[in-house]
């Protein structure tokens, strides 16, 4: 049995490209009056994916050292002429985080977003197949190949469900990413150019070797490279599409959207720690400052809008730029405590975001109701079981405690109603995740990135400003939260309750309860987030694996070898 399973194992490498990519290929071959089929093949591909993540990430975390590697060669061919792809504790995280949100986006698109518009359940399967291909690579072209792949699918998504707002901003949104990918290819060709490789483990071999002439040529190159992945992640200034984007887009695509200024995240860490170590010789540490303080003012910016928000959906958008802000901070400091930190805080934040651009479509959803759409008539089933408003209480009969009108009658209301709890309920939860309050994850991960900062020895100016800004934006984010919680859940007064599908409402439940998963397992979490910045900042490993792997000999080669 073990055999068989460290045979199959490093096959599963390339799975979570091909499954979603195979589902949306199927798709295609249904017409527009089979949407409920394909939503139910969109939600078994989903759920399969995360199957297969879960699978990937256990495996690579019993490899007898914390830097274990899967790695896969598509064609065969020799590193690094050929493709390859490599797992490791970081994408492997990565993995499963896209593989819950497509699952959330899915479940949740059911209920009525998939019928919108046309070709959704393909456009989001396509955009999983861009995010999995994209933590999976270790190719810098092939890395331009899936961002591309994942942002023509973001650019259908942004526009499902059509209206002038979503075409506005997609038109931005398309505008931006395009000019994005431009850069992209420049700082590509720069590299190649001086380098002579795109794989990236062949590239930390000869960064070091550059010749001094060729150094200025190659940080060029790198940095316009990095401009394409700062866009992506939300650096401020480059983050003006951001909200206007998100908060245009339909719930479930807003959802996936969450997780993707963390390709660019992810991409920033990978490289820095692959490319720029202390060993790199003149590009050690490179660009590392830029990312401190543009990260600390990416998170400043994201906290102030926050602040000046009053719609949901854009304060939304702006929790996911603080949590850029948060996580490019931590990135520039370049040292194992504060990337492990990080890397707790990632997730929950992640999945945080996700569940409150869910969450707030049903609360927006309750405040300007679709005719004849989900608002429900006052049932029986949400009233008490005899109407205590209606009792008449003469004077003497009124309780001890009970409020009183000007007119000296009792005010007794009538229950909450489910929904209405419901909605309030999970808001106040990812208040206290976004807000980075006790006593759920987002507490736990933003206070890792404190203690980490105050135990560097001496803490500096840099540690103490991005302390300073991390408990002030935790202030701003709780202010605006409750504001707008208070402008939805109270003081609306005699609004109906809306009705919520359970198909709706088990996504957001399911993301919130992940967070509090996080909080109860918070040693286990943090111990693998602690091995994986250790294995991100010891990349010799990482070199070591995916230039030693050699092609399978094929049948001719075998029948050659025999005696």
């Amino acid at each position: 049995m073990m055999r068989w399973v460290d045979w199959a194992m490093p096959h599963l490498v390339i799975a979570p490209i091909l499954l979603p990519m195979l589902t949306a290929a199927l798709m295609l071959f249904f017409g527009e009056h089979r949407r409920n089929l394909k939503a139910g093949l969109g939600v078994v591909s989903t759920f399969m994916g995360l199957g297969l993540a879960i699978a990937l990430l256990v495996w690579v975390k019993a490899q007898p050292e914390p830097a274990a590697f899967g790695i896969y060669l598509p064609g065969n061919w020799d590193v690094p002429y050929g493709i390859v792809l490599t797992v490791d504790r970081f994408s492997a995280l990565m993995l499963l985080l896209a593989a819950i949100a497509g699952c959330a986006a899915m479940l949740f698109s059911v209920a009525r977003w998939h019928k919108a518009g046309v070709h959704f359940n393909p456009l989001l399967q396509i955009q999983l197949m861009g995010l999995n291909g994209a933590f999976l690579t270790t190719d810098l072209f092939n890395l331009f190949v899936f961002f591309e792949i994942m942002l023509a699918a973001s650019y259908g998504l942004l526009l499902h469900g059509s209206g002038p707002t979503r075409v506005k901003s997609g038109l931005h949104y398309i505008a931006i990413n395009l000019a994005a990918s431009s850069l992209f290819l420049v700082g590509v060709s720069m590299v190649y150019g001086v380098s002579g490789t795109l794989n990236m483990a062949d590239l930390a071999q000869r960064i070091p070797f550059t010749a001094p002439e060729d150094v200025g040529l190659l940080h060029t190159g790198l940095a316009i490279l990095a401009v394409a992945f700062l866009t992506k992640a939300a650096l401020w200034p480059l983050n003006f599409w951001l909200v206007p984007a998100y908060s245009a887009a339909a719930a479930p695509a807003a959802c996936i959207f969450a997780l993707l200024t963390k390709v660019g995240i992810y991409v920033l860490l990978r490289l820095s720690t692959l490319l720029f170590p202390p060993e790199a010789g003149a590009s050690a540490g490179f660009g590392s400052d830029w990312l401190l303080w543009g990260g600390m003012a990416t998170l400043g910016f994201g906290a102030l809008g926050m602040l000046s928000s009053q719609r949901p959906t854009r304060l939304a958008g702006y929790a996911v730029i603080m949590s850029s802000g948060t996580l490019m901070s931590a990135i520039g400091f370049g040292q194992v405590p504060i990337t492990a930190a990080a890397l707790y805080y990632l997730p929950s934040s992640t999945l945080a975001i996700c569940a409150l651009f869910l969450l707030v479509e049903l609360v927006e959803r309750s405040r300007d109701p679709e005719p004849g759409e989900q608002l429900a008539p006052e049932d029986e089933e949400d009233r008490l079981p005899f109407a205590l408003a209606d009792l008449e209480l003469g004077e003497d009969d009124v309780p001890e405690g009970v409020n009183l009108a000007e007119d000296e009658t009792a005010l007794i209301g009538r229950a909450i109603p489910a929904a209405i709890a419901f909605l309030g309920l999970t808001f106040l939860c990812c208040t206290l995740l976004v807000a980075g309050l006790p006593p759920l994850s987002g507490f736990i991960g933003k206070f890792a990135i404190l203690s980490a900062l105050l135990a560097t020895g001496a803490p500096g100016m840099r540690e103490w400003m991005l302390l300073s800004l991390l408990i002030v934006s935790g202030l701003f984010a709780l202010i605006a939260m409750t504001r707008v919680g208070m402008r939805f859940f109270w003081a609306p007064q005699g609004r109906t309750a809306p009705r919520l599908r359970v198909i709706e409402c088990a996504p957001i439940v399911a993301l919130i309860a992940l967070c509090v998963l996080f909080t109860i397992k918070a040693e286990p979490v943090m111990r693998y987030a602690r091995a994986t910045a250790q294995m991100l900042h010891d990349p010799a490993r990482y070199v070591d694996a995916v230039m030693s792997t050699k092609p399978r000999p094929g049948p001719v080669a075998m029948k050659e070898d025999s005696p």
